[in-house]
């Protein structure tokens, strides 16, 4: 009998406990669809709610959202365009939250597929800064293109720095409060020639003067600082920059790193800068001019043997490459060496003291200076 009852008690328990764990699985099962619900509702809620800013991205609060700003994510695109590594090291948000960030954010700016009727409808927003040149106007469909990255390489003397020069200044035409920002990594920015071409282009020198805004870059990562400073210059300063010139992009490059075993870090670090050179280009429909130094090759026996500095890397992230070398007397030669749609072209140029000029109207003023 105590056997039997032994025997039907423990039945009675390992029942018990079957049911406990039954009601307990069903509760949390009850748990996790609340759950699921809860989340459906909220994914719905910030996809019903318009997305303008920062704040109103799910899970991101005044703390976080100032994290963001002061690391130079302070808009919509700039987080769409990020990476979650980046935004883990900047706001200290864990990664899934980081790729929910960036997916909220790419739907709120509608970043998928377009066709390509909206896509040269876009285009029509580009403008072209003028070069003072008629055929180098030519060769580039209309001049300096805005969203891009233009880069003229040659030897010293080609006249790379007084095209960047000119540029400050023709892109003041576009507007009383445009403006260039100008990074200077060899020290030859200079004030007075801005001045010059000014007076030569019937503009005020000092107001000019006021609106390129030039910062001294004194080694590679200084120079990838200053670049990515020209997105608070826009949207915290409220500074209308439609140009970029970085003069000269591989200066600093190539003397901090040298031989091959530096080879391999100083592509990455070029590869990083160039691709935020791109993407302000991009985002803010403003014109980046690059200069690059150029090497010899002892080995080329035919042709020009000067080839640019930064190889394949330079050469992939560069819209338009020019390269420019010295012309038979005093000109200039500027040679398009690479565009996506347009074909290779060359043209002739003078660097004079009132600025960029055409070879006719050298031919016409040395003319009419021995006629009269």
């Amino acid at each position: 009998m105590l056997a039997k009852k032994m025997e039907e008690d423990m039945v009675g328990k390992e029942a018990l406990e079957e049911q406990k764990e039954e009601s307990k699985e069903e509760k949390l099962d009850e748990v996790k669809e609340q759950l699921d619900e809860v989340e459906v509702k909220e994914e719905k809620q910030t996809k019903s709610k318009q997305i303008t800013k920062i704040e109103d991205l799910p899970g991101v609060g005044a703390a976080t959202a100032e994290k963001l700003m002061l690391c130079g994510f302070d808009t919509l695109m700039a987080i769409a365009v990020a990476t979650p590594g980046e935004l883990v090291n900047s706001s200290g948000v864990t990664e899934s939250v980081a790729r929910k960030l960036i997916n909220v954010s790419r739907d709120a700016m509608d970043m998928g597929f377009e066709s390509g009727d909206e896509l040269l409808k876009k285009r029509a927003l580009i403008t072209k800064i003028n070069t003072n040149c008629d055929g180098f106007n030519e060769i580039l469909g209309g001049g300096v293109e805005t969203g891009a990255i233009t880069e003229c390489f040659g030897q010293y003397g080609s006249g790379k720095t007084q095209i960047g020069h000119q540029l400050a200044v023709n892109v003041q035409s576009y507007g009383e409060d445009a403006c260039a920002v100008y990074i200077d990594t060899e020290n030859t920015f200079r004030p007075e020639r801005i001045k010059q071409f000014a007076e030569g282009a019937g503009l005020d020198p000092d107001k000019v003067l006021k609106n390129v805004l030039v910062a001294r870059a004194y080694n590679s990562d200084h120079q990838m600082l200053l670049a990515e400073q020209v997105d608070e210059l826009i949207t915290k300063k409220g500074k209308n920059v439609k140009l970029l010139v970085v003069d000269s992009l591989t200066a600093h490059f190539r003397a901090e790193f040298v031989g091959r075993g530096t080879l391999a870090e100083r592509q990455q670090k070029l590869n990083k800068h160039m691709h935020v050179l791109a993407r302000v280009a991009d985002v803010h429909n403003l014109a980046v001019y690059v200069t690059n130094q150029v090497m010899s090759k002892p080995d080329q026996f035919f042709g020009d043997p000067t080839e640019a500095i930064g190889g394949h890397i330079v050469a992939h992230n560069s819209t338009f490459r020019i390269y420019l070398r010295k012309g038979k007397k005093g000109s200039r030669v500027a040679k398009l060496v690479d565009a996506p749609a347009l074909p290779d072209a060359e043209c002739t140029f003078w660097v004079k003291e009132e600025g960029i000029s055409d070879n006719w109207f050298f031919f016409f003023s040395y003319f009419l200076y021995w006629l009269l």
